[in-house]
């Protein structure tokens, strides 16, 4: 089978461009995407296949081969920064365009924001073949890494016919999720992708897509994020997957995980002044048991003012560390326990407020809890009391410093009059 010259791993990616911007990918050999795909583009490889959908001609381009793993801002001044991750791009033969592309890529199954797998690659290479060349000739040329030298583009665009194993739905090789868009987040699982992200037996485990949209709305490729309390590692294992740097401590760290630092998150050991997103998922009282630490936060109840005092110390290293203009994600749920409502959302968010500036509040649908089950919703109904469904997301930023404005000294010209006789 011809297929066979693809190698098992073979996957391929689309990149989207306009009218205005097609130019400058053919130019310099660069395809780039804004931080809404960014995602996906950051996850191609060397030798990966590229294709290059015009969203205003309604044209795909192929096919192109990825000439280097991705990067955050190879050409930091290509397309007026508006793409920073990038990949250098190398054309194979003659560069095809194919008609309504659109349609082609629906039918499909093809998204932007995923890998294609082998088989849709299979697919797709297979409309690219000119018609004078062999099937076999075709993939033969595929599977060479050497290049074209030049780009050279056919005059016309070609036409195109599915075959029917184009239409057969197929499980993504590679789940990547989606940045939210409204305040209102749900995650009915508490990981994603084929490797765990920490433990969604640990006791408050945080909902890794929670994490991955914070780290792509605000961070970039390389930069450091902090979690004071990380539990089971949900944010570290994040970070490692989309390539941030990361350090997690908490106070008292599971056993397997080496990579977790023992510390108290009242004392972080970084400078000022060093990190570019702090995110927290603290306790929200006493009520669960978090671990056997008689330092834990979680041993003192929101009901008393003590809890937010201690809360406040991590407040305050957090701001301390943030770089300026850098954002701290806090994750808190309110308590209702044996009759008693306590907003501890609402007095969490009167101390952040001391130190950050609000960018958002989000709600996070609750969907892990152990109160999650039938029998607790049928009590909630007899004994007219609610079940927390939802958590707030608290988005702030540490405040940029107040510039003082260097006042010149004013001129003072005083005016003498003389005084007329008494």
């Amino acid at each position: 089978m011809t297929q066979k010259l693809l190698p098992l791993n073979a996957k391929s990616y689309v990149f989207a461009c306009t009218n205005s911007s097609q130019d400058e990918c053919f130019k310099r050999l660069l395809f780039g995407s804004s931080k809404v795909y960014g995602a996906a583009a950051m996850r191609v490889k060397k030798e990966d296949f590229l294709f290059l959908w015009n969203l205003d001609s309604d044209l795909l381009y192929g096919v192109f081969r990825a000439a280097t793993n991705a990067q955050f801002s190879i050409v930091p001044e290509a397309w007026e920064r508006k793409y920073p991750y990038q990949v250098k791009v190398e054309p194979i033969g003659k560069i095809i365009p194919l008609k309504d592309a659109k349609k082609l890529l629906n039918s499909m199954g093809v998204e932007r924001s995923s890998p294609l797998s082998r088989s849709k690659t299979i697919s797709i290479l297979e409309l690219y073949r000119p018609s004078s060349l062999p099937i076999n000739q075709w993939f033969e040329q595929l599977a060479q890494t050497e290049a074209a030298r030049y780009l050279d583009i056919s005059s016309g665009p070609k036409s195109w016919q599915l075959l029917a194993h184009v239409k057969k739905p197929e499980v993504a090789i590679e789940e990547i999720p989606r940045l939210q868009s409204t305040t209102l987040w749900d995650f009915p699982r508490q990981s994603y992708g084929g490797s765990p992200k920490g433990n969604n037996k640990y006791a408050g485990v945080t909902p890794a897509e929670l994490i991955w949209n914070l780290v792509w709305k605000y961070t970039e490729p390389g930069d450091l994020v902090v979690d004071p309390m990380c539990g089971s590692g949900t944010t570290l294992d994040v970070c490692k997957e989309e390539g941030r740097r990361a350090i997690c401590y908490d106070i008292a760290p599971p056993p397997n995980r080496k990579d977790i630092v023992k510390n108290d998150a009242r004392k972080i050991p970084l400078p000022d002044n060093h990190v570019d997103l702090v995110f927290i998922d603290s306790p929200y009282g006493d009520n669960i048991r978090y671990n056997e630490d008689p330092n834990c936060i979680g041993k003192i109840s929101s009901e008393t003012a003590e809890f937010y005092d201690e809360l406040e110390k991590v407040i305050k290293e957090s701001n301390r560390i943030l770089k300026p203009g850098k954002v701290l994600g806090w994750l808190i749920g309110d308590q209702w326990v044996k009759k008693k409502f306590t907003p501890v959302g609402f007095l969490l968010y009167a101390r952040l407020t001391k130190y950050f500036d609000t960018v958002d509040i989000i709600c996070i649908a609750r969907r892990g809890q152990s109160s999650n089950t039938s029998l607790w919703h049928n009590r909630a109904r007899r004994f007219n009391f609610y079940l927390r469904g939802f958590k707030y997301l608290f988005i702030m930023r540490k405040p940029l410093p107040v510039e003082k404005k260097n006042e010149e000294p004013r001129e003072i010209t005083w005016a003498y009059y003389k005084r007329g006789k008494g």
